[in-house]
């Protein structure tokens, strides 16, 4: 078959697909990735071909209005709608979508008849078993979380309302909202495979058939890659050092993470890698401190005594799958949701809210998770776990069964 997989945002939102787009390769099927700006090299590393989608233009600079972000958000919706629909080609056999562009997608489907399956990083259909990812709100009791889980998706169709108006006038489809379209799929079951370890979100009993859980998706790994020599050599000059970093977030906020991050490593008496992402960290050079670029998470967790990060659905799969605990700093959307799932099991304590966080807080939360041995073997238990389970394959098997 000949396979789209179409997702957008930052890393997080991507890597998982291009190991998920490489099985399917591996399985015989020719994929094309479509995803926003940049991560062409990502894709074709792993054998696939790539479309490109507009960037996400949104301001990164200070905190804006929630009217704001709602506004920018719907517009870049629309423009990711129509660089779906021009990346997508009459021989297309199989539509993979995120949950950030089946809302989208299901409208090109029912344009050209081809056929659609979601394939979502988080959770999203309503459930009682926890309150929606995006809302990092408490758990409400069974019908509060189902109640505020149908209020999440009609404030999402909200968002995609204009982009789906513009996208089924593209099509030449009568007018049909966001939501109607939305229902419309939930009535038919529309087939959603899930890419988290049930070792972190047990499948909520309530859902319906349809939705599935299979397990993490890793990012590609080239069967060649190595650590550069320099982070090589530091992690074999002394004890494990904690990395320390905030994937695509904190835009803007190096300088402050960075002091914090250091200072507090020092404190614990911990040797640390300062991964600069977005923020920027960087430290002075130094014995005990060593600042990095992008490195492969799954050649360098393994070799850590713990992580602090974002809680990002991927950088969370990644510490588990390594078998280390973590320190949470959650800064926005489904990161609130991931880093309490992780306090849950038991690898890690209790998040730090991102504007909350000291050197203090950070500097106590690291001594715990080192000297505690229960958050390591509750990161251990769960990395054993996620070796049952193989993601990848039940997308390939499930692919497998719309080919008959």
């Amino acid at each position: 078959m000949r396979i789209l997989i179409a997702t957008a945002g930052s890393r997080g939102d991507v890597a998982p697909y291009t190991g998920l787009g490489a099985a399917l390769r591996q399985a015989g099927h020719e994929v094309a990735l479509a995803a926003t700006e940049g991560f062409a090299t990502s894709a074709e590393s792993a054998g696939l071909d790539f479309g490109p989608l507009p960037a996400d233009h949104r301001s990164h600079g200070g905190v804006q209005r929630k009217r704001d972000l709602l506004r920018a958000a719907s517009a870049f919706m629309t423009d990711i709608g129509e660089g779906i629909a021009d990346v997508l080609t009459e021989d297309t056999d199989l539509l993979l979508l995120s949950a950030t562009t089946a809302p989208l997608g299901w409208h090109l489907t029912q344009a050209t008849g081809i056929p659609g399956l979601g394939a979502y990083l988080q959770p999203t259909a309503p459930t009682g078993d926890f309150a929606p990812t995006v809302t990092g709100a408490r758990s409400l009791g069974r019908a509060g979380n189902r109640a505020l889980g149908h209020f999440a998706l009609r404030m999402a169709d909200g968002v995609y309302e204009p982009a789906v108006k513009r996208l089924r006038a593209r099509l030449l489809l009568p007018p049909l909202t966001a939501a109607a379209m939305r229902r419309r799929q939930c009535e038919a079951a529309w087939p959603v495979l899930h890419g988290f370890s049930t070792a972190l979100v047990p499948r909520p009993a309530d859902w319906a058939p349809h939705l599935t859980v299979t397990g993490a998706w890793q990012p590609y790994l080239d069967p060649s890659a190595q650590l550069p020599a320099e982070l090589e050599d530091f992690l074999t000059a002394g004890s494990r050092p904690i990395l320390v970093g905030f994937g695509s977030m904190a835009g803007g906020e190096g300088e402050r993470l960075s002091e914090i991050t250091v200072r507090a490593l020092r404190k614990a008496g911990l040797r640390g890698i300062l991964q600069s992402g977005s923020a920027g960290l960087a430290a002075d050079a130094g014995d005990d401190v060593l600042t990095v670029g992008d490195v492969p998470h799954a050649l360098l967790f393994p070799r850590l005594a713990a992580v602090v990060h974002h809680a990002g659905a991927g950088t969370t799969a990644a510490a588990l799958r390594a078998g280390i605990p973590s320190v949470t700093v959650p800064v926005a959307a489904d990161q609130p949701f991931w880093a309490a799932r992780l306090a849950g099991i038991g690898a890690a304590p209790k998040p730090i809210p991102f504007r909350s966080l000291t050197e203090e807080l950070l500097a106590d939360a690291l001594t715990t998770v080192v000297r505690e041995p229960s958050y390591a073997q509750a990161a251990e238990a769960a990395a054993r776990h996620m070796g049952t389970e193989d993601g990848e394959e039940a997308v390939v098997t499930a692919v497998r069964r719309l080919e008959r």
